[in-house]
């Protein structure tokens, strides 16, 4: 059966369009990149009812409660869409987000699933580096990120064909060009897994609108002068001038403000750490 996608943007010239799910599979590069055209200027609400639409319970929002993904969190929840809420518990976050997803987990109603890096990789990763090996070097702190995010987060997505992100443009330069709608190479390489960015088009000053606006909960850090929020030794308030996410591993010089589930960045861990202390 056809799906039919949504209208366009008022203003636009009415057309409906239809996709045939069985001329390419959800994770065809070809559909993918069609997708990030179609839905090029779609509001965020209606690319998450077509995404839940057509993907069901194997599409999931993975989020880490900072602004944007509450955004979508709530936008999701005005719809009535039983969306699966996914957060990477690395055990290096900050308390104030273990304090947000209990309000998340009251106030919508919705289950939150935690997603833990596996022990054994953990243990190898401090035993190898210590502790806060990520202040080494890049590298280091890359193998943290990969064991405590990257890692868990494809285990997490080997039975999903969608995920939803909370990735803006106006975030930093390598994100600039993030399409709403492409397919995710770096966390499945083999295909078949596509990204959704509803809010990739939207402003820092347009999510704390809506924010206001629907009285949505948000990250008491933000009250602190944080922009962006991950672990808690890897993030700190932000200055004057910087982009949101410069305020994110801020004693590294240069290179992208990334851990890697968004753009790749090294091989597995071992090969970084292994042998960094005797």
């Amino acid at each position: 059966m056809d799906a039919v996608l949504p209208e366009p943007p008022h203003g636009a010239p009415h057309e409906i369009r239809t996709f045939d799910s069985r001329d390419t599979r959800a994770g065809d590069a070809r559909a993918a990149e069609d997708w990030a055209r179609r839905f090029a200027s779609t509001p965020p609400e209606r690319l998450l009812g077509w995404a839940h639409e057509r993907w069901g319970d194997t599409l999931a929002l993975v989020t880490s409660f900072q602004a944007s993904g509450m955004v979508l969190l709530d936008l999701a929840h005005r719809q009535g869409l039983p969306l699966r809420v996914l957060t990477l518990d690395t055990g290096r976050l900050p308390e104030e987000t273990y304090t947000l997803i209990d309000r998340v987990r009251s106030r919508y109603r919705v289950e939150v699933e935690a997603v833990l890096p596996d022990h054994r990789e953990v243990e190898a990763l401090v035993r190898d580096g210590g502790p806060n090996l990520f202040l080494q070097s890049t590298e280091h702190r890359q193998s943290c990120c990969f064991v405590r995010k990257v890692a868990p987060f494809r285990r997490a997505v080997a039975g999903l064909e969608a995920w939803v992100s909370g990735v803006r443009r106006d975030e930093s330069a390598a994100r600039a060009t993030t399409p709403k709608v492409e397919l995710d190479t770096v966390n499945r390489p083999g295909g078949g897994l596509i990204k959704l960015s509803p809010l990739a088009d939207w402003t820092e000053d347009q999510v704390w609108s809506y924010i206001r606006d629907h009285s949505v909960p948000y990250h008491a850090l933000y009250d602190r002068g944080y922009r962006s929020i991950g672990c808690a030794p890897c993030t700190r308030a932000a200055r004057p001038a910087e982009e949101p996410r410069a305020s994110r591993w801020w004693w590294e010089d240069g290179g992208h403000k990334e851990c890697g589930l968004h753009l790749s960045l090294v091989s597995p861990p071992q090969r970084v750490v292994a042998g960094a202390r005797p």
